[in-house]
C-alpha cells in the first residue's frame, strides 16, 4: 500500500516467478472521471441488459481469469502466484476490489469480464481486465468510473496507455504529475461544502481511514436505480447517469 501511495507497482516477469520488481513508468495512464467516453454503442449495450454487473463478488476468479495468458505474450502472465496471494489479501483487508460482468448460460450466471484494482482514499489503481465476450471489460470499467464518481473518487490509475482505454477516455501524463495528482487525492477529507446525505457520507468513506468506500458507492447505485424504476436493468440507469455527467 506505501508503494501504491508513493506511485509505483509491482509485476512479475512469470506466473511462476517467485521475485517481484516494482515499476516507476515515465509516463502514466489515468482515465479522467468527468471525460470518461460512453459511446453510442457502449450505452446500447448497457441498456440491453446483456450483462449483470456485480462488485467483490469473484474477486479471486477474476485475477484468474486476468492472469490468463493473452494473444502475443508467449504464454507468460506478469501476476505471478505471488502477487495474486497479495492481492487476495488485500482484498480481505479492504483494500483491492474487483467488478465482475456476468451473462446468463442456460440459467447459470458465467464470469465473461472483469477488473480489479487498489483503492485508497479518493484513488483507484486499475490493476487489469478482461473479457470473454465482446463489451464486457468496458461494461465493468463504465460501472466502475460510476462508482468511482459516486464515492467522489478524483484519481482512476490505468498504469500503461493502450488503444482501448485511449477509446474510453483514458490519457498519458507525466509521473511527475501523476505523483501530484496522487499526492492531492490522498489530502485528509473536510466534509465542509461536502453537503448533506448519501453522497456526503460516501465522501467521508472515501477519506475516513484512508479505504476508498468503492463497495458501498456500487450498493447506491443499486439502490438508486431500484429507487428511479430501473430495478431490473441499472444498466440504463447507468448509461442515463453517465451520459447527464458527461
Amino acid at each position: 500500500m506505501l508503494a501504491y501511495r508513493s506511485g509505483i507497482f509491482p509485476m512479475a516477469d512469470s506466473r511462476d516467478d517467485p521475485e517481484i520488481f516494482w515499476v516507476e513508468p515515465r509516463r502514466r495512464a489515468i482515465l479522467p472521471l468527468e471525460n470518461f467516453h460512453l459511446s453510442r454503442s457502449l450505452a446500447r449495450t448497457l441498456r440491453r441488459g446483456r450483462f449483470s454487473v456485480t462488485c467483490n463478488a469473484a474477486f479471486s476468479e477474476v485475477m484468474d481469469a486476468c492472469a490468463e495468458p493473452r494473444r502475443g505474450d508467449d504464454g507468460e502472465s506478469w501476476i505471478s502466484h505471488r502477487i495474486q496471494a497479495s492481492y487476495e489479501e488485500l482484498h480481505r483487508l479492504g483494500h483491492a476490489h474487483s467488478i465482475e460482468c456476468w451473462q446468463d448460460r442456460d440459467g447459470t450466471p458465467e464470469l465473461v469480464g472483469g477488473l480489479y484494482g487498489i483503492g485508497f482514499n479518493r484513488v483507484f489503481c486499475g490493476e487489469s481486465m478482461f473479457s470473454r465476450t465482446r463489451d464486457a471489460s468496458k461494461v465493468a470499467l463504465t460501472w466502475l468510473v460510476a462508482a468511482l464518481r459516486r464515492a467522489h473518487a478524483e484519481l482512476l490509475d490505468c498504469q500503461f496507455i493502450t488503444p482501448h482505454l485511449a477509446s474510453l477516455g483514458a490519457v498519458e501524463i507525466s509521473q511527475q504529475r501523476y505523483v501530484s495528482m496522487l499526492q492531492a487525492a490522498q489530502r485528509p477529507y473536510s466534509p465542509a461544502g461536502s453537503g448533506e446525505g448519501a453522497g456526503a457520507a460516501l465522501g467521508a468513506g472515501a477519506g475516513a481511514g484512508g479505504v476508498l468506500a468503492l463497495p458501498e458507492a456500487f450498493g447506491a447505485l443499486l439502490a438508486e436505480a431500484e429507487d428511479a424504476g430501473f430495478a431490473s436493468s441499472p444498466g440504463n440507469f447507468i448509461a442515463q447517469l453517465l451520459i447527464q455527467t458527461s
